[in-house]
């Protein structure tokens, strides 16, 4: 009888650890070789847990499309990896991340000598007596404080000045259509996201590096300005701009390149505008001005987002970032429907995401990157 009854009390004693191992076997799925193979062995992070966190942004529901992603620790590749139909190879549309391309490319500008930041900006048309324009200064049109009636979203679509602008009645002249709105505040009393601004300075760019009007003489200008001074020097092969019919870059958001050459203008970014080799290719305190907070929305630097919380009273907006799960000196090049080049200075990590995601999807995924992110130390 008392050996009869042994058997259940034995059954009994097994059942936490039958438990734990019920646990274990319905917990997290073993990882692909796909999963594993998109790491390094030198990863900088837990390869297991970065293999995860980056397949998740490629399998989980609810993230949107992504396409490419590419995380550089310490000036490394620590993980690459690519959707279906897309590859090293594939050139992606920057949409907004140009914007910060603009940037970089009116520091040199400045620091030639050709262009001054805190004067009025060189825009003929704002100089005629009695124009209000004419107070708009470079530094409030690269802080989105212009002043001028750009309406970045519309409602009906049609009604924004970004589609009207890009593919209506400005298409032709960008940076005319641009320059030739009235203002709506005065110069420097709001912040306002435009990409038509962003095409003003392409356009003072363009004027700063010619003289001429011929189309193709300002797009070979600034084509040729750009792979001699930026691109080429960071061996960022790929890079297309694009121009409108008038010759001016589309800074605002129309510039092609691989994943890795993004990554490449992040981690440029990142040893505050030095090339790989030490070369300093626009000044240092100009890099840490684009990733100083403007005095109207410390969320946003000279055409570059910051990982800055800030709130008024009643403000319900969602932030661009993940200040509550990432250093403050975090910055981001940032474009439509997802596309992100994250920099991360204090944990020496530069992340790359490109791919398609609306609105409620990219709030989800930049979870899903500040998973990533939270995998690296800070130093």
């Amino acid at each position: 009888m008392m050996k009869r009854s042994l058997a259940p009390i034995a059954l009994l004693a097994a059942l936490p650890s039958l438990t734990s191992c019920g646990e274990a076997e319905i917990g997290e799925p073993p990882l692909t070789e796909a999963a594993l193979a998109a790491v390094t062995e030198e990863a900088g992070a837990p390869r297991e847990d970065l293999a995860r966190a980056v397949d998740e942004l490629f399998t989980k529901e609810g993230l949107g499309e992504t396409r490419a992603l590419v995380v550089m620790a310490n000036g490394e590749i620590a993980a690459e990896r690519y959707g279906e139909g897309y590859d090293a190879d594939t050139r992606f549309v920057s949409w907004s991340m140009a914007k910060t391309v603009t940037a970089v490319m009116i520091g040199m500008l400045v620091a030639d000598g050709r262009l001054s930041i805190d004067e009025s900006a060189p825009v003929e048309l704002w100089q005629r007596p009695g124009d209000p324009r004419g107070e708009i200064t470079l530094r409030q049109l690269l802080q989105m404080r212009s002043g001028l009636r750009h309406t970045e979203a519309g409602d009906p679509p049609y009604e924004s000045s970004e589609v009207r602008m890009l593919f209506l009645d400005g298409r032709d002249d960008m940076a005319r259509w641009a320059k030739e709105q009235p203002l709506e505040a005065e110069p420097g009393a709001q912040f306002e996201y435009s990409s038509n601004t962003t095409v003003i300075l392409a356009d003072i760019a363009a004027r700063a590096l010619t003289d001429s009007d011929d189309p193709e003489i300002r797009r070979r200008a600034v084509a040729d300005f750009l792979e001699a001074r930026l691109f080429g020097p960071l061996g960022m092969d790929s890079m297309v701009p694009e121009f409108d019919a008038s010759g001016t870059l589309i800074g605002g958001s129309l510039i092609h390149g691989t994943a890795r050459d993004w990554a490449k203008l992040g981690e440029f970014l990142r040893r505050k505008g030095r090339a790989p080799g030490g070369e300093q290719l626009v000044p240092r305190r100009w890099v840490e001005l684009m990733v100083s907070p403007s005095p109207r929305s410390p969320q946003y630097g000279l055409q570059t987002w910051l990982n800055r919380e800030y709130r008024e009273a009643g403000d319900e907006s969602e932030h661009p970032l993940f200040p509550d799960r990432a250093p403050g000196s975090v910055f981001s090049l940032i474009g439509h429907m997802g596309q992100y080049v994250i920099v991360s200075p204090e944990q020496r990590v530069t992340l790359v995401r490109l791919g398609h995601s609306d609105r409620p999807q990219r709030i989800a995924m930049l979870q899903e990157l500040a998973d990533i992110l939270e995998l690296y130390p800070e130093r």
